[in-house]
């Protein structure tokens, strides 16, 4: 197996810290997966125990100038390595203002995921700091635990607000739960929208009922035309979530899109 990557523009840089920052901020480990054409950060835990499950997919030729790989064979061209999610977040936070970023597979007693920054300094000469982060590879039998997750098809669809208001609103909805949370609250937040492109937010408890709604949000298309069809566009479909785990997510964003779908 073989693995180097080079980055030397600074919007891709900055880009790619950020979603590496973010992952950090979901879990403590990842898995990357390397192929010739892309880099993927996979999470993969029980969702119905309360983990998170992620797929990132980045294209390679959207961030690097320099990108060559073997994988474990000919046919199967790819690799799997599981790594820290803060030691390659940390090492990244190094590569500020940064010539060049190189990533390469070594083996210095253990496998490492090496990363090399070139730093200008104020004299314009130039120094690399190298970090090395231990991985771990993962072997081919398990690789079918870390495929592209399917999404089931959705009765509702809608382009969530800005994620920065929606983060200040479930932070001061967790507030009032974590006030109250003598009255025998399970910190379940429940989420409703419907295809008029309304949202609402809800903390209902013995005492208290405290409702955020959200109006003239837009609806994507759907994937499957099957189930909506017949829908009407003012009845809500909802579900009870943890206010941490959806508060842990909204926090953990780093890459400012454009749109989020829920």
């Amino acid at each position: 197996m073989k693995f180097r990557a080079k980055i030397v523009d600074t919007a891709c840089l900055n880009h790619f810290t950020r979603v590496s920052n973010m992952i950090a901020k979901l879990a403590k480990t990842c898995t990357l997966r390397i192929s010739p054409d892309k880099l993927n950060f996979v999470l993969s835990d029980k969702v119905a125990n309360g983990g998170v499950s992620m797929w990132c997919e980045l294209e390679q030729e959207n961030f690097f100038s320099e990108f060559q790989m073997e994988g474990v064979s000919a046919e199967n061209n790819e690799i799997y390595l599981e790594l820290t999610s803060e030691n390659l977040s940390r090492a990244l936070k190094t590569a500020q203002n940064a010539r060049t970023l190189k990533i390469k597979l070594t083996n210095k007693h253990f496998p490492c995921l090496t990363i090399s920054i070139e730093l200008l300094s104020i004299s314009n000469s130039s120094r690399v700091v190298t970090h090395d982060i231990p991985v771990k590879v993962i072997p081919r039998k398990l690789w079918k635990d870390l495929q592209e997750p399917t999404v089931p098809d959705a009765d509702v669809s809608i382009y969530l607000p800005v994620l920065k208001t929606m983060k200040s609103v479930v932070e001061k909805m967790k507030n009032i739960s974590n006030h109250l949370v003598n009255c025998k609250i399970l910190n379940l937040q429940i989420i409703e929208a419907n295809l008029n492109g309304e949202l609402n937010l809800k903390i209902e408890t013995e005492l208290v009922c405290v409702t955020t709604h959200f109006k003239d949000l837009e609806n994507p298309p759907l994937a499957s035309e099957n189930g909506s069809q017949d829908r009407n566009s003012e009845e809500m479909a909802e579900v009870h979530i943890d206010i941490r785990k959806l508060l842990q997510f909204l926090a953990g964003q780093q890459v400012n899109p454009t749109k989020a779908t829920c």
